[in-house]
């Protein structure tokens, strides 16, 4: 869901292809699969279109290609960091490797995973996804406008 609604965001803020956007899980366990119908049909009702997204595992490689990557929860971020630990990269990915609520400005708290839930609790989700997202476009605006004039 994050992805397609910071993708939405991103759009509606003028940053439409100025930033690259992907979306990945740690694991493998629904590589290739569609999202789950449960986000599909909450961002539907919302105005948003989640019927491209495939599941994804993240790879190592994308570490050094990634300015920022974000984290839903902290098993999550915990496996990331370890990840950028374990891999050989001077890229220095560490700081890059964040979780989503505290770079979208709502604190330190874990996005839930909806998933087994009911439709109540991926309301709630996008609920937060939604709200995190603009505070997150605000800061890639800034970012982008800060780069622009080479400061």
């Amino acid at each position: 869901m994050a992805e397609v609604v910071l993708r939405a965001r991103l759009a509606a803020a003028g940053l439409d292809g100025r930033v690259v956007v992907d979306s990945a899980g740690t694991g493998d366990w629904h590589v290739g699969d569609r999202m789950h119908r449960g986000s599909r049909s909450q961002l539907a009702a919302r105005g948003y279109d989640g019927s491209a997204h495939r599941a994804r595992q993240f790879g190592a490689a994308w570490l050094a290609e990634r300015d920022l990557i974000l984290a839903m929860d902290t098993s999550n971020l915990a496996t990331l960091r370890t990840l950028a630990a374990d891999t050989d990269t001077d890229s220095g990915p560490e700081h890059r490797i964040r979780l989503f609520s505290q770079a979208a400005g709502l604190g330190e708290a874990d996005v839930p995973d909806p998933y087994g839930s009911d439709g109540e609790e991926f309301a709630r989700v996008l609920d937060i996804l939604e709200s995190g997202m603009a505070n997150l476009v605000d800061q890639l605006r800034n970012l982008l406008e800060t780069r622009a004039a080479g400061r």
